[in-house]
């Protein structure tokens, strides 16, 4: 049975390699070997995973599957958002899931974690940035009740690429 578990600065070298392994699983067939290396040195250096790890408006969760790591989810509320920094929207930065766990619900159960804390927390939207070639993801979170509402640039290495915005209203009070 999967478990889903909230971590701290105790896993900081398994989210490394769990961020790691999962990113180039997931895009290193689509982008050169340097911009993937780059990328992957300088976002899980230590020293940025444990401020992120110790930010109190980031959440980390990791899947277990027998006591081992095989995905991991980020969220970000209030400032710790990437981009809009809205207080009453949650930020899922992160779901990414080892190949060969893919298509066993390990995401769908990782962001149900994320919808969940969104309700505890009371926000009225859940928010992402998901890469335009990254057909699966997105396809995954219209599934979800996503939809698209803009376009950013993600810069990887020297490429820069364009994410889709993608937002699922939760509060219909709100919905704008």
């Amino acid at each position: 049975m999967i478990e889903i578990q909230r971590i701290g600065l105790l896993a900081a070298e398994q989210l490394q390699l769990i961020g790691k392994q999962t990113f180039a699983e997931t895009f290193a067939d689509t982008n050169t070997e340097e911009n993937m290396q780059k990328y992957l040195e300088e976002s899980f250096l230590t020293t940025k995973l444990l401020s992120e790890l110790t930010n109190p408006n980031s959440e980390f969760y990791f899947a277990l599957l027998h006591k081992k790591v095989i995905g991991y989810l980020k969220i970000n509320f209030g400032e710790a958002q990437t981009e809009i920094k809205d207080s009453n929207a949650l930020e899922i930065e992160r779901i990414y899931v080892l190949k060969e766990f893919q298509g066993k619900k390990v995401g769908q159960l990782l962001y149900e974690t994320a919808l969940n804390r969104a309700k505890q927390i009371n926000v009225d939207s859940l928010w992402l940035g998901v890469w335009e070639k990254n057909s699966k993801a997105i396809n995954f979170y219209k599934k979800n009740g996503f939809v698209e509402f803009d376009k950013h640039i993600f810069q990887l290495g020297d490429d820069a690429q364009t994410d889709i915005m993608m937002k699922l209203q939760l509060n219909e009070s709100t919905k704008r």
